[in-house]
């Protein structure tokens, strides 16, 4: 994304404040441009209406340009700099669930699932020193000279560089999401993370994948509308927090046959119509590459046809379930049952044949949730009330004993709106 420096710190702490990963005077950006100029957030402005004019700018000769100070943790911004000559960016926050961790002195668990797994790989913890202050900077850098890229530091945050300042927003995003995870997880069961040895089954990635042609075809106005309607579906997934800018596919059929599918590599808050990929008689479009779910994707749409969408995603609360041993039972209310039936916890390899009528939604094990419906906007509902049933039964375990809707009621239930079930 070709952005000026400044531009691209507003972009990003405009993210991480809006979604409650930062307060009014925590957290603090950088990115080393081609001159050798630091471009940093200042010192005690508010983070919630930064501007561009706001970003100082430090010279190698540290002459400073701009308003104000620049952020009193330049000096460790300038020492990883120097100790990592592969970065461009670095990222200081304090996001709340890891910031739990950091006061416990460990690491989140990032072997729940592959996108934490494949993210935040090179994941350390530094001892506490006092902001601001040389030694601060030197035990920061030194980690990061050592081959990390993520540094979690005791009763402080945490600390992420990266070759722009995009990737270091990736990860810190899906390193949050993973400390949340435990959190949640702790709540209902016994965590099962997944053994260093056993992760490439896990991918889901590993299920297949189209080839690459030029399409010769093209677009019709069916597909320009369905190319809008997945994009606004994307932006509502990641505003409802179902998407993050690292997990979250959805794709949807069209009328001959092939299907729009996410693709690959992208944040998803920056996607656009153009960016969807086609998938169509197992090939894909020239230059672009699908998201790596797209073989189990197709296959669902192979063997089920009157299944018009899926979506595949990493909602918090859902997860919470996939992680541990917990059974998510979604007889709570009669919205949650209509939609999410009975919902099935199942091996990913396994998740096509499991799929029917009365589990339209799936919990993969230590993966994702996939949802599916004979529209978008049905498979966006069963995954919106997926999400929000488990954030109700976490809410009751920790008050009490669940009382579910009786089997009597379910058949009341199962009658009044003709829920039918698979042979």
């Amino acid at each position: 994304m070709r952005m000026h420096p400044a531009d691209q710190i507003v972009s990003i702490m405009n993210r991480i404040y809006q979604n409650g990963l930062t307060t009014t005077s925590g957290g603090n950006l950088s990115i080393l441009d081609e001159s050798g100029d630091i471009w940093i957030t200042p010192s005690g402005v508010d983070k919630g209406t930064l501007t561009r004019d706001d970003i100082v700018c430090v010279k190698p000769g540290r002459e400073i340009i701009g308003r104000h100070k620049p952020s009193i943790e330049l000096p460790f911004h300038a020492s990883v700099y120097k100790r990592r000559p592969d970065f461009r960016a670095v990222l200081h926050a304090h996001p709340p669930k890891t910031v739990a961790f950091s006061v416990l002195r460990r690491l989140p668990e990032i072997n729940l699932k592959p996108t934490s797994r494949h993210i935040c790989e090179k994941l350390t913890i530094a001892p506490y020193a006092v902001p601001g202050s040389a030694k601060l900077g030197d035990i920061i850098s030194s980690k990061f000279a050592k081959g990390f890229n993520i540094v979690v530091m005791e009763n402080h945050g945490l600390v992420v560089g990266g070759k722009n300042l995009f990737e270091c927003y990736m990860k810190f995003e899906t390193l949050e999401a993973a400390a949340e995870l435990q959190i949640l997880a702790n709540k209902i069961g016994k965590i099962t993370p997944v053994c260093d040895s056993d992760f490439a089954k896990f991918q889901i990635g590993a299920i297949g994948a189209g080839s690459d042609t030029t399409r010769t075809d093209s677009a019709d106005s069916d597909e320009f509308a369905l190319r809008y309607d997945m994009i606004t579906f994307i932006r509502r997934s990641c505003r409802q927090d179902l998407f993050g800018c690292a997990h979250g596919t959805i794709s949807a059929k069209l009328a001959d046959g092939g299907f729009l599918i996410t693709p690959h590599g992208f944040d998803r808050a920056y996607i656009t119509e153009n960016d969807l990929v086609l998938i169509k008689n197992g090939k894909n479009d020239s230059g672009k590459t699908p998201s790596l779910a797209v073989g189990l994707h197709a296959q669902i749409y192979e063997k089920h046809p009157d299944i018009k969408s899926i979506i595949t995603a990493e909602p918090p609360h859902a997860m919470a379930f996939a992680v541990t041993d917990a059974i998510f039972d979604a007889r709570t209310i009669p919205e949650s049952y209509i939609l999410l039936r009975n919902i099935k916890k199942t091996n990913l390899s396994d998740a096509v044949d499991t799929l029917c009528e009365e589990s339209p939604v799936l919990i993969c094990e230590n993966n994702q949730i996939l949802a599916t419906g004979d529209s978008m906007l049905k498979a966006f509902d069963r995954l919106e009330v997926c999400e929000a049933t488990a954030k109700a039964i976490i809410s009751a375990v920790e008050m009490g004993e669940i009382i579910h809707i009786s089997d009597d009621e379910i058949k009341k239930i199962d009658h009044e709106f003709n829920l039918k079930y698979s042979t």
